[in-house]
C-alpha cells in the first residue's frame, strides 16, 4: 500500500461530532509518552501530522486523519485500486495527573467511541517495548475484549533497547495475555525512526480495508 496523502480532518468532543462512518477506520491509543503520535506520523510519513508532546494528556479529544492510500501490484508502477479512510488518535489512557472529573470524562468518551463507532475496524493498542508488562495495559486489553471490540498491539520504540530486551518484553506481555485469552492477538513491533514494521502495519490496515469494502457491498 501507498499513501498518496494523509491530513488532518477534525477534533471532536464525543463521538457525535465525529465524521461520517462512511469509510474504515483505524483508531490509535495507549498510556501516554509510548510513541503513540510518532508511530502514526512514521505509518504516514509525514513527520508533524499527529502532534507529539513531552507533556502526558496532551491529546484530549478524537482527532481524525484523512488518508488517501493507492494498490500497487509487487514489483510495478501498476495500481490496484485506490482507498480513503481514517487514522484516529485518542486520548492516552491511564495519566493520574489529571483530575478525577477530567480522567472520567476522557474515559466515558473513549468507552462510547470505541462501542459505537460502526465503521472502527480495528484498535491499535500502542506499548512502550522498552518496559515489562504493565497492569494498565493488559487491562485495557482485557476491556477491549468485553466489549467485543477488533484489536492488535503495537510495541513501540524497538530501537531504544536492545533486540534480546525488546523481545523479551513483548514476549512477557502475550504470556501475560494467556491467563485470559484463548487466542493471542495480532502485534507489530515497531521504530519511528528506523521505520520498523510500517509496511506490515500497512498491509494489515489495506487488508481491512478490503473486508469493510467487500461488507459494504453487501449492504447495497
Amino acid at each position: 500500500m501507498l499513501i498518496t496523502s494523509a491530513s488532518y480532518l477534525i477534533s471532536s468532543p464525543d463521538i457525535e461530532k465525529c465524521p461520517s462512518p462512511d469509510r474504515p477506520e483505524y483508531a490509535f491509543i495507549g498510556r501516554s509518552n509510548v510513541g503513540k503520535s510518532s508511530l502514526i506520523n512514521m505509518i504516514c510519513l509525514k513527520q508533524n501530522l499527529a502532534k507529539t508532546s513531552s507533556t502526558p494528556g496532551k491529546t484530549q479529544l478524537i482527532n481524525h486523519f484523512e488518508i488517501a492510500s493507492e494498490k500497487r501490484a509487487e514489483g510495478t508502477t501498476a495500481s490496484r485500486g485506490f482507498a480513503k479512510w481514517y487514522i484516529v488518535d485518542l486520548p492516552g489512557f491511564g495519566f493520574a495527573k489529571v483530575s478525577l472529573s477530567k480522567r472520567k470524562q476522557w474515559e466515558k468518551m473513549i468507552e462510547e467511541y470505541l462501542r459505537k463507532r460502526p465503521n472502527l475496524m480495528n484498535v491499535f493498542v500502542v506499548i512502550d517495548s522498552r518496559h515489562e508488562p504493565q497492569k494498565i495495559d493488559i487491562g485495557f486489553v482485557n476491556k477491549l475484549g468485553a466489549w467485543q471490540v477488533p484489536f492488535c498491539l503495537v510495541f513501540t520504540k524497538a530501537d531504544k533497547e536492545s533486540q534480546r530486551i525488546v523481545s523479551q518484553h513483548v514476549k512477557g506481555f502475550l504470556q501475560a495475555l494467556k491467563a485470559t485469552w484463548q487466542f493471542l492477538p495480532q502485534h507489530f513491533v515497531t521504530s519511528s525512526i528506523k521505520r520498523l514494521g510500517r509496511e506490515n502495519i500497512l498491509t494489515y490496515i489495506s487488508q481491512l480495508n478490503d473486508e469493510f469494502m467487500e461488507i459494504e457491498s453487501k449492504r447495497k
